[in-house]
């Protein structure tokens, strides 16, 4: 890429899921992109790592279905969650989807599929690469962004629109506003890969516990992936030692201890922050707009992050296709107004259930409520998942 390109059409920051799959959306409209990641792709990410079926009819439209399909990934019938007695209620993956079953994929695997498809539609991709700074027109609306390679060098790009899918760290809102205070982290998330879990092999488990929940589902290469949210100040008190808090608090789940604590770690262990929950401000300047994780974070627990990233970038590849981006205000309003349509009630439901996941007392009384009527779960289940009805646009 030459220090002095061409303005490009859109410059996105960021290669998750959201990031690449609005890239491939773009490219393949003709639109000049440019996406820039700040790793080197393939890498672990902390994650959930169950792709819900819906994903699959994006993946279909981006072109990547075939090489997901290849990448080794664990097709899982249902979702399983426990109360800490063992007591139970199950979530066919079918009433997501019907005819499609959810997948067990690492990150690392699913990424790199949709950042080589972006490549492949006609983005431009940089990897190794972050934003230091935003450019700003004589109108002080956002027109580029400043970007330094590992190597240190620093060049500017320009752009009809600049998009922050740098999840939840949001690393182009706190450019756009620097004096943004970061919020305290309630929460902390650990993940890692196991091998020799005693799950079944179609199932990913949900485990309740005192200060939070976690989940374990199969992935390729015969590994499981065990990732759990615990509140912070419980971490605290286990020395922060990811080991220690799965064994003396994710264990008090008596289907957790079942399940995984004859497992050995098989891969480094992760952990972030959790500082957020919930929406984020969609345009944090003028000329910019956030999707993905960096738009809203939905709660894990429901297993739909991957999917609202995907649907996210879908909705803004629309609007800027149909709408372009010259007329900003116009722009950021239909992007706003399908958003809010698309995520506002589930955001919210998702709230409630995480909430409710969280306090032991509660989760073994909504699951034992939730076992006696599979009608009332499968409504819970859709309200917290509801796609936008599609646009007709073949993006």
């Amino acid at each position: 890429m030459s220090d002095n390109a061409d303005k490009y059409d859109a410059v996105i920051i960021g290669a998750g899921p959201a990031g690449s799959s609005c890239a491939i959306r773009l490219a393949k409209t003709g639109l000049k992109v440019l996406l820039a990641e700040q790793k080197k792709f393939p890498r672990s990410k902390l994650c959930g790592e169950f792709i819900s079926p819906e994903c699959l009819a994006h993946f279909a439209e981006l072109g990547v279905l075939d090489e997901m399909s290849r990448g080794g990934g664990v097709s899982l019938k249902r979702t399983v969650f426990y109360a800490r007695s063992g007591r139970c209620v199950s979530v066919p993956s079918e009433w997501l989807a019907s005819g499609s079953l959810a997948i067990g994929l690492s990150r690392s695997q699913m990424d790199q599929v949709l950042l080589s498809g972006a490549s492949a539609a006609g983005a431009e991709v940089v990897e190794e690469t972050a934003p230091t700074a935003l450019l700003r027109n004589a109108e002080d609306q956002v027109c580029g962004v400043t970007l330094r390679k590992r190597s240190g060098r620093s060049f500017p790009v320009k752009a009809g629109l600049v998009m922050d899918a740098t999840g939840r760290s949001r690393v182009l809102s706190k450019l756009a506003d620097p004096k943004t205070r970061k919020p305290r982290a309630d929460f902390v998330a650990f993940k890692t890969h196991l091998s020799g879990a005693a799950t079944p092999d179609t199932d990913c488990e949900i485990y309740s516990y005192t200060g939070g929940y976690g989940g374990s589902n199969p992935v390729e290469n015969g590994l499981t992936n065990l990732c759990f949210i615990i509140n912070a100040a419980i971490a605290r008190q286990q020395g922060s030692d990811a080991e220690r808090v799965m064994r003396n608090v994710l264990f008090t789940n008596s289907q957790a201890r079942r399940s995984l604590s004859h497992a050995q770690v098989a891969d480094q262990w992760l952990a972030v922050p959790i500082e957020n929950y919930g929406p984020a401000e969609l345009s944090p300047a003028p000329g910019m707009l956030s999707i993905g994780d960096a738009a809203g974070f939905i709660d894990p627990f429901t297993g739909s992050g991957i999917l609202l990233a995907l649907e996210s970038s879908r909705i803004a590849a629309e609007v800027l296709v149909t709408l372009g981006a010259s007329d900003f205000p116009t722009f950021i309003a239909e992007y706003r107004q399908r958003y809010e349509s698309a995520f506002h009630r589930r955001l919210k439901i998702s709230s409630l259930v995480r909430r409710s996941a969280s306090v032991p007392f509660f989760a073994d009384a909504i699951i034992n409520f939730l076992s006696l009527s599979d009608r009332l779960t499968h409504y819970l289940t859709k309200a917290t998942r509801r796609s936008p009805s599609p646009s007709g646009a073949d993006l």
